[in-house]
């Protein structure tokens, strides 16, 4: 089997992006790419993107979820990931994210749509949501694959972050950066459509959203 050192580099530099970008932190979150039809590589558990090296990026087998490469134990979402390629076999890219917009929205356990102008033929008729069960288990696993839709792409999970499913591991970026922009959207309208909500906290979540907005333009 070759080692797919190229894909598994491509993965760590989509970390960094990510991370730059702040849509990753530290150790949290993990991407997945699709290698062939019978294995992907993901993110390790617990290990930090600016120390991450290609060879500590594990290679799982899609079906067994068995890791045959890597010098770390794969990311405990690896069965997240796995579900998800597996269901959508036009999709070579998957990224876990802990937002911070889009993870605020998750925590109302909502729908969201997207914002005007999305393309939805690329990223789909609307953020789904699935229902909150424990980070990294089965539990977890077999909402998403009761959440799963052909005209879904993107997912907050309830009280946890987004998941999305992409053609490749820019567009799995892009489509992220949509969600964030959208919960920012969303948070705006929402307090637009509230003149009774105290002036302190309408100012504070405006100045978060601005500050958010502001960080990502530098990135």
């Amino acid at each position: 089997m070759p080692d797919f050192l190229t894909e598994r580099q491509a993965v760590v530099d989509a970390c960094r992006d990510l991370s730059a970008r702040g849509f990753l932190a530290g150790t949290g979150g993990n991407v997945a790419l699709r290698l062939d039809e019978r294995h992907f590589a993901i993110t390790p558990s617990a290990t930090d993107y600016a120390a991450m090296a290609a060879q500590d990026i594990a290679v799982l087998r899609l079906d067994t979820r068995e890791q045959i490469a890597g010098t770390r134990p794969a990311s405990v979402e690896r069965g997240l990931h796995a579900a998800l390629l597996a269901a959508r076999p036009d999709r070579r890219a998957s990224v876990h994210t802990h937002q911070p917009v889009a993870s605020a929205i998750a925590v109302l356990h909502e729908r969201l749509a997207w914002r005007p102008g999305t393309d939805l033929a690329l990223y789909g008729t609307q953020v789904g949501l699935v229902p909150y069960r424990p980070s990294g288990t089965g539990l977890l696993v077999k909402a998403l694959v009761r959440s799963l839709r052909p005209d879904l792409h993107a997912f907050l999970l309830a009280s946890h972050g987004v998941i999305c499913a992409a053609p490749s591991l820019a567009d799995a970026a892009a489509m992220v950066a949509e969600v964030e922009a959208s919960a920012a959207a969303h948070l705006r309208a929402a307090i637009a459509a509230r003149p009774g909500l105290d002036a302190g906290l309408r100012e504070l979540v405006l100045t978060c959203l601005d500050a958010i907005r502001a960080e990502e333009a530098r990135s």
